[in-house]
């Protein structure tokens, strides 16, 4: 590494900072970041576009399919090496039976490999300056080679997020089943993240939660937006649109979009029946596509969620469970849209309701501030460009990428 690290461990020092300093960096990512339409995918795509410049970087990562060993050729503009290593989901499943009569959590050993552990074993980690493990899941791995240089990033507070799910769920079953992986992730948590001397999650809540319930230390590594990419266009935007936009077999996302179509959008279309709710989303499951009627539209994949983003005059983000900081509300902040969400969609933003974006749990409270946003216009634009000047100025790739700098330099 081409810098003093001791000069540099003010966590305020300028962007430039980053052009002076030339670290080895290797990321261990639990999915192919690539194409970046997902949170975890998301995040390690765009720390290498904002490093690779200045800095050599080494990703080790899994596929789930055979589709997604081709995408290296588009993760070379901004990796000097990659590995990947195929891990079929038929195999997954299998661990995660293996794993029933364990304590083992299941999205552990959803992930468990012998290639992956034997590859890592073939790496000299005493050559990187740093180490970046993504999520819960790849700390199985980095446990044999643990040392003061690894950084463990979650995306969040994985056991919060599992108690959750059990709390939203209906079926018997299903509530057993997410109750018995909340316990699993907590004692999971509890045994691995003291031995990190740096974990980061991405908002204040789960920050709280985790060192409660951990001891460990745990830093706060924001969710970023690419600000070049969401960029406000206001002649596009329709009347009445209601957006929704996330992965559509994700539990959280499927959950929220049939809720606020059952129990919302009945409420809005009440005093606005000409009131359209676009739910775009790749995978959608049939449960959400049984959801399309006249006024209710389920996309699919979209390729430029920006344009989807300027076309709408709201955008809702009604989660009842999940963690950590939701990538769609951050990017229809940066289009200038206001958002309307429950508390999950507002952790992490360091907003007071009204900035932006309005964070209700009661139905009849989000279906107002809703109908207030489609009727009144110099409000609405007001509050995308006050959301937009917060994400600019806090969220965007290149600042999240230096407090990553750093946070490897306190080492």
């Amino acid at each position: 590494m081409f810098c003093n690290k001791n000069a540099e461990k003010n966590i305020e020092m300028p962007f430039y900072w980053l052009y002076f300093c030339s670290m080895k960096i290797l990321f261990i990512a639990n999915r192919v970041p690539y194409p970046p339409y997902r949170g975890d995918k998301l995040k390690i795509y765009n720390l290498a576009k904002q490093l690779h410049a200045h800095n050599t970087l080494h990703l080790i990562t899994i596929a789930e399919n055979k589709n997604e060993l081709d995408y290296s050729k588009d993760l070379e503009p901004f990796f000097n090496k990659i590995d990947i290593v195929l891990l079929p989901s038929w195999k997954s499943k299998l661990n995660v039976l293996a794993a029933i009569f364990s304590k083992l959590p299941f999205q552990v050993a959803y992930f468990r490999s012998i290639k992956f552990k034997r590859l890592l074993e073939t790496i000299d980690i005493s050559q990187y300056d740093a180490v970046h493990v993504q999520h819960l899941r790849m700390s199985m791995y980095a446990l044999p080679y643990i040392s003061n240089k690894m950084v463990l990033d979650l995306p969040d507070a994985f056991s919060l997020y599992w108690k959750r799910r059990a709390e939203q769920s209906n079926s018997f079953f299903i509530k057993t089943f997410n109750s018995i992986e909340a316990k699993r992730l907590e004692q999971f948590e509890k045994k691995i993240l003291p031995k990190f001397s740096i974990n980061l999650v991405c908002n204040h809540q789960d920050q709280r939660y985790l060192k409660e319930n951990t001891g460990a230390n745990i830093e706060i590594l924001q969710n970023g937006v690419d600000i070049e990419t969401f960029t406000p266009n206001f002649e596009n935007r329709i009347a009445h649109r209601i957006l929704f936009t996330g992965n559509m077999d994700y539990a959280p996302n499927v959950d929220g979009v049939i809720y606020f179509v059952q129990e919302i959008f009945p409420l809005i279309t009440s005093k606005h029946p000409n009131a359209q709710f676009i739910i775009a989303g790749q995978r959608p499951v049939e449960k959400v596509k049984a959801l399309a009627q006249h006024n209710i539209e389920v996309t699919g994949f979209i390729p430029n969620l920006a344009d989807e983003y300027n076309k709408a005059s709201v955008v809702v983000a009604p989660l009842r469970f999940g963690a950590g900081t939701q990538n769609k509300v951050l990017e229809a902040m940066a289009c200038a849209v206001p958002v309307v969400c429950t508390d999950i969609g507002f952790e992490g933003l360091e907003v007071k309701n009204g900035q932006g974006i309005w964070s209700f749990t009661d139905k009849q409270l989000f279906a107002n501030q809703v109908i207030t946003l489609l009727e009144e216009a110099e409000l609405n634009q007001n509050a995308g460009k006050e959301g937009n000047k917060h994400v600019t100025q806090h969220f965007s790739w290149l600042g999240i990428s230096k407090k990553l700098i750093n946070y490897f330099n306190k080492q």
